[in-house]
């Protein structure tokens, strides 16, 4: 998954960031109000973990009142991202703001890892409208250990195809358009290139001959994950 960290905390998002990574996930981090409003804005995620309790940047005039303002900035504008809302303040009255606001799910500080890795499961599974396990053919998804298994054996992959085949597969028959798939692997600053993704799926392609399941370009609209035809 791409995943938006706000985390004004600068240790605990450091410890935060490792352990996601690590999990396999690709993370952009926000310390301020104003950088979580602009990178959600340009930037596609599968899930936001958001601090509600944010500075501003030095000097900042933006009108942003705190983390509650963004989220509802990004439900105004129709984003419907997951969002895992983490903070300190863990009262009633401020749960209820928050998935009021347009929050997901609530998680209060301090909080385990594992929890946060496994809550971030469950709002993709949901988000997804599926299970932890999803099969096409002879290939299969196991969400919760993100792992791929082709004929019973893991099937091993680099990162960037491991993120496009996981696209594809939540949920599959659902059609990935080019600039989606893009926008998920693409560095802010970097946008993939056309041919550099078409070479991530001809490679995925090969890998999956004679599994059951297939890539197919829809011409005009993007790429779709089939069980293949007998």
């Amino acid at each position: 998954m791409r995943i938006l960290l706000v985390e004004d905390d600068v240790v605990l998002r450091g410890v935060m960031l490792r352990s996601l990574q690590d999990a396999g996930h690709r993370v952009d981090t926000a310390g301020s109000l104003e950088e979580a409003e602009y990178l959600w804005r340009v930037q596609a995620f599968d899930a936001v973990l958001l601090d509600l309790n944010l500075p501003h940047t030095a000097q900042a005039q933006s009108g942003l009142g705190s983390g509650l303002t963004v989220l509802r900035n990004a439900r105004a504008r129709g984003d419907r991202t997951p969002v895992l809302v983490l903070t300190a303040r863990n009262r009633t009255d401020e749960r209820i703001a928050g998935l009021d606001a347009g929050a997901d799910d609530y998680l209060g500080k301090p909080f385990d890892l594992g929890e946060v890795e496994a809550r971030l499961r469950a709002l993709a599974r949901r988000s997804a409208g599926g299970d932890d396990q999803t099969s096409v053919g002879r290939l299969s998804l196991d969400r919760a250990a993100r792992r791929f298994m082709l004929d019973g054996q893991m099937l091993e992959l680099p990162a960037r195809e491991f993120e496009v085949l996981w696209e594809l597969m939540s949920p599959p028959g659902h059609v990935c358009s080019k600039r989606e798939l893009a926008a998920k692997l693409s560095e802010l600053d970097d946008l993939l290139a056309d041919n550099a993704l078409e070479a991530f799926i001809s490679r995925l392609r090969k890998k999956l001959h004679g599994s059951g399941a297939q890539i197919r370009t829809l011409r005009g609209l993007g790429y779709v994950l089939d069980p293949e035809e007998s």
